[in-house]
């Protein structure tokens, strides 16, 4: 399942959420540029790499600090290729703005951060002894998506399902979505575990972490009147869709 759109119109130009996508994908097309052994290097500085966490001895013998602070927030700004920046910033794009409307946008930044932390602490306490690094957007984005199944449950999303290379489109209640989606993501981590030669190299703890994160913390953040105060007109959505009650 893909999501396409949802059905709540953003009241305020999610200036944050574009901001973080922007950064991102700047940083990323600056990757593409870099040679691969300069590359591999910056994901291993930059990445979240456990064993420099649990073992300091093997951090030190492979040239980098061991327990570092910023790898835990600069992991989440590196992507390792096309589809996956792609499909982040995609699902940012859809399930971003509307958190923003409920936080402002510099609350928003501090949540985002938050669940990227999250996810990056859960990765680290579930794989402690991989040497490989861990770099992408999905663990803070997996936040915003727990805020929205809290706060949006009744809202519609449109998802592309591809059968026999047709894409087919439904409109689905956001609860269910995004409960299939961390479902998914629970049981290709409990086999992770279970079998850690076919994780296919995708941190689902990490994602797990930060969807409960986002779940548990989104209403410290919370600043309702943050658009009613600079948009009272809530008959002008700054959305695709039409103007639609709030759900």
């Amino acid at each position: 399942m893909f999501p396409i759109q949802d059905s709540i119109p953003r009241k305020c130009p999610a200036l944050m959420n574009w901001t973080i996508m922007g950064i991102c994908i700047v940083i990323f097309l600056f990757e593409t540029a870099l040679p691969p052994k300069i590359l591999e290097h910056l994901t291993y500085l930059y990445g979240v790499v456990p064993a420099r966490y649990t073992h300091p001895d093997w951090a030190v013998s492979a040239g980098l600090s061991p327990a570092p602070i910023f790898p835990l927030f600069t992991c989440m700004f590196l992507h390792g290729s096309w589809i996956h920046i792609i499909g982040n910033m995609w699902t940012l794009w859809i399930f971003g703005d509307n958190i923003e409307d409920e936080m402002g946008p510099w609350r928003f930044l501090a949540f985002y951060l938050l669940c990227g932390l999250a996810a990056s602490v859960i990765h680290i306490y579930t794989n402690p002894d991989s040497t490989i690094p861990t770099i992408g957007a999905s663990g803070a984005i997996a936040g915003v998506m727990g805020a929205y199944y809290v706060l949006f449950p009744r809202a519609r999303i449109i998802i592309m399902i591809p059968i026999f290379f047709f894409p087919f489109f439904f409109d689905v209640p956001a609860v269910f979505f995004l409960a299939f989606w961390f479902l998914e993501q629970l049981f290709s981590g409990t086999f992770s575990i279970l079998s850690p030669q076919m994780s296919g190299g995708v941190a689902w703890w990490a994602h797990i972490g930060g969807f409960v994160a986002g779940m548990l913390t989104y209403r410290f953040f919370l600043n309702h009147q943050y658009c009613r105060r600079r948009f009272p007109d809530h008959s002008r959505p700054w959305g695709l869709l039409a103007p639609r009650d709030r759900l």
